[in-house]
């Protein structure tokens, strides 16, 4: 699959130029920070390769030496933004390249989305019902833990308590003596 996508992406139109990087002109860049390309898009390249390689300058200019060492803060930071930038762009634009084709899809063959969507719901309707199962599980295991409190409560209600209860308790089972006459 990995295939059929690179060929899809080959077809994009050129992306606006980037804008002029943060340092001086024709220069390369904030220092240690990979500079941003100058010129059109490479009609070779495709959108996924210019997302890993935005994705790669945003990683490197946070990672670089001077990042760390903190020479200028300011310059750095423009730069760190401008990679981040740059990542963004690329990224709707692979986002609307996605939604295009799905809007293909959608007009080409409805049924095809269709049965995505049920899919879709018969996965969630799954999920949903593992769901209730694991809180009426739940709801079960606490109702016993307030059955057994119960129960609890109850029998010492029923025996008598103090210091005396079980000679009570004993006497009560002792017949009465017999009255003589």
């Amino acid at each position: 699959m990995a295939g059929a996508l690179g060929g899809m992406f080959a077809n994009q139109p050129p992306g606006p130029p980037p804008g002029p990087g943060p340092g001086p002109p024709g220069g390369a860049g904030p220092a240690g920070l990979i500079p941003p390309p100058t010129g059109p898009r490479n009609p070779n390249n495709t959108l996924v390769d210019e997302l890993e390689a935005s994705f790669e300058a945003c990683f490197a200019s946070l990672v670089s030496q001077d990042y760390v060492n903190g020479t200028d803060q300011e310059e750095i930071r423009t730069g760190v933004d401008q990679c981040i930038q740059k990542f963004l762009d690329v990224a709707r634009q692979t986002e609307c390249f996605f939604l295009q084709k799905r809007l293909q899809l959608s007009v080409q063959k409805p049924e095809q989305v269709i049965k995505e969507d049920v899919s879709e719901l018969r996965n969630e309707l799954q999920r949903k019902e593992a769901l209730i199962q694991k809180h009426l599980s739940k709801l079960r295991h606490w109702q016993q833990v307030l059955e057994d409190i119960s129960v609890q409560h109850k029998k010492p209600a029923e025996m008598p308590q103090g210091p005396l209860a079980y000679l009570e308790q004993a006497s009560a089972n002792i017949p009465a003596p017999m009255k003589q006459t």
